[in-house]
């Protein structure tokens, strides 16, 4: 079990006062998000079929909770990880053009993870995806889109602010940009994660770029499905986060892979043979439009803005019964 106990942690908040507070961060962040980034709302699946490749093949291994329907047969269906593919196919089926966007309300179960202060089982995301041109498949683009969500979560702060000035966390004003070789460069002999720690107790918010391929030392930065993210144009947002002395992910995002960079990244990672998968051969004959987008932790934004010491303070999921009673110990208030 990982578990950090801030020395001397008090919530702020009560239970009932926290549920009222995620409500609202969730209401007016998905209000104004859909906004700004020029997003229409739509329904998502909670489970896909696994011969339609849709689903979220994480690190590669992860395995998703799968289960057959009496009623489709002995087809396998796979409770999602993660929309990353479907919702490009969705923008492809809806008809949207360049510059129109959709987000929705993902609900995953990751049952591999391991639980810690800031990783649940349970995974709760504004899921967005967004049409582009193929011209518009650069680093300016994603930086745009980054610095729009940076935006976003910093009015956010303020919108908190107004109704709980007592429990708000103080953000960073700026969001700085670095590669994951650049990390590596500056930090040779710390780890991934140590680099990450480092950059943003320095920056304060760091969006780490180009995820998922070997660096300079024959590693890689951290794990990336090579069937969503194009690993030149992706990367994490993440924040110093002052009660547990490490830098906190909010979002996850990435230009997508075109059809070039796709072949390219399943020869790497030895898997060509999902180009025979519907969602692939789609994108190889070029017949799905070219996006950018990503996911956004609700729980995790929750915890971020209201300074909270564990995920299970906004979030109802289940956890060892050893973490429990630690965090009962300290204050921690697990829902």
């Amino acid at each position: 079990m990982k578990l950090t106990i801030p020395k001397n942690y008090d919530p702020v908040l009560t239970i009932r006062e926290t549920q009222q507070a995620i409500k609202y961060i969730r209401d007016t962040f998905q209000h104004e998000f859909g906004k700004e980034m020029h997003l229409e709302r739509i329904s998502a699946p909670l489970y896909v079929t696994k011969s339609s490749g849709l689903n979220d093949n994480l690190n590669g291994t992860e395995t998703p909770v799968h289960f057959t329907m009496a009623s489709i047969g002995d087809e396998q269906i796979e409770v999602v990880h993660s929309l990353a593919k479907w919702k490009r196919n969705a923008l492809g089926e809806y008809g949207f053009k360049p510059g129109e966007g959709l987000y929705t309300n993902m609900n995953a179960i990751r049952k591999d993870e391991e639980l810690d202060n800031i990783h649940s089982s349970y995974v709760d995301q504004w899921d967005w995806e967004k049409v582009i041109t193929k011209e518009e498949r650069t680093i300016e683009t994603l930086k745009a889109h980054v610095e729009q969500i940076f935006k976003i979560i910093k009015h956010m702060e303020h919108e908190v602010w107004y109704k709980y000035p007592q429990a708000v966390n103080k953000l960073p004003e700026s969001i700085t940009f670095l590669t994951s070789q650049q990390l590596l460069d500056e930090y040779p002999d710390l780890t991934a994660k140590e680099r990450e720690n480092a950059a943003c107790k320095k920056y304060g918010a760091v969006f780490v770029m180009q995820i998922g391929d070997r660096l300079s030392n024959g590693e890689k930065h951290d794990g990336r499905s090579p069937d969503y993210d194009d690993w030149k144009l992706n990367g994490d947002i993440l924040f110093w986060y002052e009660p547990l002395q490490a830098a906190m992910e909010i979002s996850s995002m990435g230009i997508r892979v075109d059809e070039n960079s796709l072949h390219e990244q399943l020869v790497k990672e030895h898997a060509t043979d999902r180009e025979q998968l519907p969602f692939h051969k789609k994108i190889l004959n070029c017949e799905l439009p070219y996006t950018i987008g990503g996911g956004i932790g609700q729980s995790r934004l929750c915890m971020l803005l209201l300074k909270k010491a564990h995920v299970g303070e906004v979030q109802a999921s289940l956890w060892p019964e050893d973490m429990r009673k630690a965090c009962k110990e300290a204050n921690i208030q697990l829902l």
